[in-house]
Order: C-alpha cells, then structure tokens, then sequence
C-alpha cells in the first residue's frame, strides 16, 4: 500500500485534510499530516517532516508527500535526504493539496503504484468543481 503524507505551514489544515481524505479512502491508506514548527507556529519542521517519513515509510511499499507551499517543498526535499535507505521510494508531488491528497488517498486504496498515486495529485489540478 502506498502511503500519503500532507504537509502544511498549518498542523490543523494538514490534519484537517487527512481526515477529509481518510473518510474518503477508508482505514488501509496510511496517512499522515504534519504542519507548524515546533513552537506551534506557522511555519514547517524538517525534523517532524522526516519522523513522519520514516514512520509512514515503515508500514508501506512507497510514500508520496503532498506539500502545501513551496517551502514546503523544500522542507520535504531536506528531510527526504535525510532519510537513510529508501529515499527512491519517496516522490514529491505536485498539485493542489486537498483534491490532490483526497484523489491520491482514493487512488492508493484501490492498490495502485507509487508513480500512479502521485500522477494523480497532479491530475487534481484540472478538476472543475462547477459546470460553468
């Protein structure tokens, strides 16, 4: 199973949003939101990012981080090198954090690949959410 780990500059919308896609998903997706520094602020955590890594890498085949703001990107990127074996299994995706994270959760449980669950938060950007 393919395991999906939202970061945001806010611990509750990164909360917020695995709940959203859980609820969506069911129980087998791993997920996981890690979001604020370590004082509560806004903001992202290297070291939390690369904890939540390693313990949602532990209980799945791949991971893919969906960040919130390009700091974020950066911050996933620092605690991906950080990780000591298994950094190939970890991809970055790209795409609209709450579509993307709840179309991905979808994707995973239904038992596709790591490449397709990140290809699918990108393909969440071109979701219309009216017919007008």
């Amino acid at each position: 199973m393919i395991a999906l780990l939202v970061i945001s500059h806010s611990a509750e919308v990164a909360r917020g949003i695995c709940s959203i896609a859980a609820q969506m998903a069911g129980p087998s997706v791993p997920l996981e939101g890690c979001g604020g520094t370590e004082e509560g602020a806004l903001g992202t955590s290297v070291p939390a990012i690369l904890e939540a890594m390693e313990r949602l890498m532990a209980r799945s085949e791949g991971l893919v981080v969906v960040p919130d703001l390009g700091s974020a990107v950066l911050a996933a990127r620092t605690a991906r090198e950080m990780i000591e074996g298994g950094a190939e299994r970890i991809v970055i995706a790209d795409g609209p954090v709450l579509e993307g994270t709840v179309l991905a959760a979808v994707e995973a449980s239904v038992g596709a690949g790591l490449e397709r669950v990140a290809s699918v938060v990108g393909e969440a950007r071109d979701l219309k959410k009216t017919q007008d």
